[in-house]
């Protein structure tokens, strides 16, 4: 499988310096969207079938592969196929959660959380949510999602405002997705969690793929990183919906399918 071409200098660089150097790379990836197709349901989420072969082919030979995910990395982890998986980190809720060789670290949640938990129903009765919202409870935050609801995008924007207010109450951030907002521990955000991550293991070059607006911190946060000599590739995992991520991205690849190509191509330029 050939490697696709980067559409920008810093990104062609970047992708030059992990194929002559793999063992200084990181190698780092969203989850939903990214690893695996959305869904209706992000219940019924799993990864896309050449995901986890290509993600097992490719850790042994760079720095480190990690997930980076707002999910519970429990759950990345079990939709993901990857208990058993060697040499694949998984950083849950934008990076409190860390699974590695099968260990998982969870801190206590915020008590901000527990009011929300506590408010979020009768808010969402009040607000006069229309049928298909609902709550998704992540231990650490809390996503309403619309995207099964008659008209996901005016029952987004129905909550936006009274989901912002209960946000400030609690002291918690809002995290909007596609179709989905979440109230989350300020402070979490995928580029804080990739920087600690990168920063860490001194890696000398950085993939950073993902397909929705919490990844924009990523993207960031790979941008200030090329600031500290990190050579970095940032790749959209290509999608209609959220085009301010494709126009900010060094590379666009067609979905999920379109990353197992890239990383395929990128095992086979490795010599795996």
């Amino acid at each position: 499988m050939p490697l696709p071409s980067p559409a920008t200098p810093d990104g062609t660089a970047a992708l030059d310096r992990i194929r002559s150097d793999p063992g200084g790379a990181v190698l780092a990836f969203d989850f939903d969207g990214t690893l695996a197709p959305i869904v209706p349901d992000p219940r019924d989420a799993r990864a896309h079938p050449g995901v986890v072969p290509a993600l097992a082919r490719l850790a042994p030979l760079v720095r480190a592969v990690v997930i980076v995910t707002g999910r519970p990395a429990a759950v990345a982890v079990e939709y993901g196929g990857l208990t058993g998986v060697d040499g694949i980190v998984v950083l849950g809720q934008y990076g409190r959660e860390r699974w590695e060789a099968d260990r998982l670290t969870v801190p206590e949640p915020p008590p901000g959380v527990a009011l929300v938990r506590a408010e979020l129903p009768d808010l969402l009765r009040r607000a006069g949510a229309p049928e298909g919202t609902w709550i998704e409870d992540k231990e650490h935050a809390l996503a309403v999602h619309t995207r099964r609801a008659p008209d996901p995008g005016a029952a987004l924007e129905l909550l936006s405002v009274p989901l912002a207010e209960l946000a400030e109450r609690a002291d918690l951030a809002v995290e909007p997705g596609r179709m989905v907002i979440e109230l989350r521990p300020r402070g979490m955000d995928k580029g804080t969690a990739l920087t600690e991550f990168v920063t860490a293991l001194e890696a000398a070059s950085l993939l950073y793929a993902g397909d929705d607006l919490g990844d924009l911190a990523a993207f960031d946060a790979v941008e200030r990183l090329r600031g500290e000599g990190v050579a970095g590739l940032t790749v959209c995992s290509g999608s209609d919906e959220v085009a301010a991520l494709a126009e900010r991205a060094d590379l666009v690849v067609a979905g999920p399918a379109g990353v197992v190509e890239l990383l395929d191509g990128l095992s086979g330029a490795l010599g795996a």
